[in-house]
């Protein structure tokens, strides 16, 4: 693991080096929060305020009183949350608490009650900054979902499409030639593939290598050939993202990896375990994703930004400070 200090100056985020002093459980004012940033009070404040939008101090006990509401919501006891969220007293924790949220953390642990809006326990933010439970994953698509961070099969999952996502973005930078351009000739991952040679190439298997197996599990015709243009292959993915996400829920909802279908799209018909169906997709499409990076980069676009690890993309939808 590279500390953010060992990577060079131009490399570095200084907005989430202050967010970082900001959340740091041992900095409880404004001197501790400048002092973990290396930074005076007065330049602290000022930068984190232009950065996120709010005031460290303001963001700070935002984030704890939601940090609040999500223990006493899982049973913490009222007096407990109180002094673990920095207040001297209960009396001073309840009238923030009410202030905050419109009712008291005694009806937020007793009676259940729970803020307006997608998220059981957030507050309104300016900057999408929030607590998040160390052992949930959100994943806000426009209608908010929780996904269980132990589920190492969704978290997979949901990492892939939205890589693929970030990788269709960047691609827009490419020009026609580019996009188009023999890069590795004669390369394939599997015989009955095609030609995975270009940029085009790769990036038309990797958005619609899991539509044909839609269509075999859902009993559907044979898809058409996939699109290569870019704006084609955007549309294809916003289209099966949804349904793919759809069909693993429902295999693991019923246990059903064991399941067995009978391909008829392939010639001769042939049979595959549902599980073998989804490493398959995501083995292939983890190669095809570094392949889109080296691509891309050899196309003279700036993929850094796109960490491909897993970890660093869920540390982003899970909280991560």
């Amino acid at each position: 693991m590279t500390n953010s200090d060992d990577r060079p100056p131009g490399d570095r985020d200084r907005l989430r080096e202050l967010l970082d002093a900001v959340l740091a459980d041992e900095h409880t004012t404004l001197d501790e929060m400048a002092t973990g940033a290396y930074s005076s009070p007065f330049h602290f404040s000022r930068q984190v305020s232009r950065g996120a939008g709010e005031s460290p101090v303001a963001l700070r006990r935002r984030v704890l009183l939601e940090r609040a509401a999500w223990m006493l919501q899982r049973g913490r006891p009222v007096t407990e949350v109180a002094f673990d969220s920095g207040y001297e007293s209960v009396d001073g924790f309840a009238r923030a608490f009410t202030r905050a949220f419109g009712f008291s953390p005694s009806r937020a642990a007793t009676e259940g009650v729970r803020p307006s809006g997608g998220h059981s326990h957030w507050l309104p933010a300016p900057n999408g900054i929030h607590f998040h439970s160390p052992t949930v994953l959100y994943v806000d698509s426009g209608i908010p979902t929780v996904e269980s961070s132990g589920d190492v099969v969704m978290l997979m999952v949901r990492h892939e499409l939205d890589d693929i996502d970030a990788l269709l973005d960047a691609a827009k930078a490419v020009s026609a030639d580019d996009w188009s351009r023999i890069r590795l000739p004669g390369h394939r991952n599997l015989d009955w593939h095609g030609p995975e040679e270009s940029l085009a190439q790769v990036m038309s298997l990797l958005v619609a290598d899991r539509q044909p197996w839609l269509a075999s599990i859902e009993g559907a015709d044979t898809p058409p050939e996939p699109p290569t243009d870019l704006p084609g292959l955007v549309e294809l993915h916003r289209e099966l993202t949804p349904r793919w996400l759809a069909l693993v829920r429902d295999i693991d909802r019923r246990h059903a990896w064991q399941d067995r279908i009978v391909d008829a799209l392939c010639d001769p018909p042939e049979s595959f375990l549902l599980s073998q169906i989804v490493a398959h997709v995501l083995t292939f499409s983890a190669h095809r994703r570094q392949l889109v990076r080296w691509m891309l980069r050899d196309a003279g676009v700036d993929v850094a930004h796109l960490d491909p690890d897993p970890i660093m993309w869920h540390r982003k939808h899970s909280g991560g400070f």
